[in-house]
């Protein structure tokens, strides 16, 4: 019986809602606390990337980092770089970034206190530096021969934030500055914690979702985005092996 009754006051809205809370109460705690500008961006950084961390599948990594290609082309810095584990066979840290191989990279997110055509256009710019790098894709050998090399799928983009800069918060004017600048500037998702979620649709519109629980609505869709890029291309090593004579 007390195994029964404790089974019964479980609740996925609560714990749906709750994961929501915790990311909405952290982000604004960060922005009372820290008085900086600067602080108060790293540690929304710092928010989005824990809660990443906690609920993204293991094969996923989430972290600050720069992204550099085969040809020693880099990124520019990105506060949010979602990149797989699993497959990639080198991640270098230094002075507190990680810097990751182009092939590995699934997603990038930049995270702000408020979206405002500044930061979409700032986080637009940081996801073409990313999608601008080079990409090798081997063949890949299986239990039944060698399959064909992956076509690169297209890096996701986003821009993850507490509040809006604009009235009403998830309007025209967001969706203006959203469709200022597509292809390898787009934005394919976001979030503004306070309000709701954007994502872009298969027709290059956005779908506009309020969202009591916007968090948690997030992270789902962002999860069920990672889903459809399945698994990263094979890396050519030998490419960045290469520059060890160099």
């Amino acid at each position: 019986g007390l195994e029964r009754n404790r089974s019964m006051t479980w609740s996925l809205p609560a714990l749906l809602q709750g994961l929501h809370k915790g990311i909405h109460t952290r982000l604004h705690t960060a922005r009372e606390v820290a008085g900086h500008p600067v602080l108060k961006g790293d540690a929304a950084e710092t928010v989005w990337l824990s809660m990443l961390g906690d609920y993204l599948p293991e094969r996923y990594r989430a972290r600050r980092a720069v992204v550099v290609d085969s040809n020693g082309t880099f990124s520019h810095q990105i506060d949010i770089v979602i990149f797989d584990r699993q497959y990639s066979p080198f991640v270098f840290h230094q002075d507190g970034l990680d810097v990751v191989p182009a092939e590995s990279v699934y997603a990038v997110l930049e995270a702000k206190q408020v979206i405002t055509a500044d930061e979409i256009t700032y986080a637009q710019d940081k996801a073409a530096s990313v999608r601008a790098l080079h990409r090798t894709s081997l063949p890949i050998p299986h239990a039944g021969g060698i399959a064909e090399p992956k076509v690169p799928h297209v890096i996701l983009a986003g821009l993850v934030t507490l509040e809006s800069g604009w009235k009403p918060p998830l309007g025209d004017t967001l969706i203006k500055n959203l469709l200022a600048r597509q292809k390898e500037h787009t934005l394919d998702l976001g979030c503004v914690a306070a309000h709701g979620v954007f994502a872009r649709q298969d027709d290059d519109s956005y779908l506009i979702e309020e969202n009591g629980m916007a968090a948690t609505a997030f992270l789902f869709e962002l999860i069920a985005r990672l889903q459809t890029l399945a698994t990263v291309p094979m890396i050519d090593i030998r490419a960045y092996a290469a520059w060890l004579k160099a």
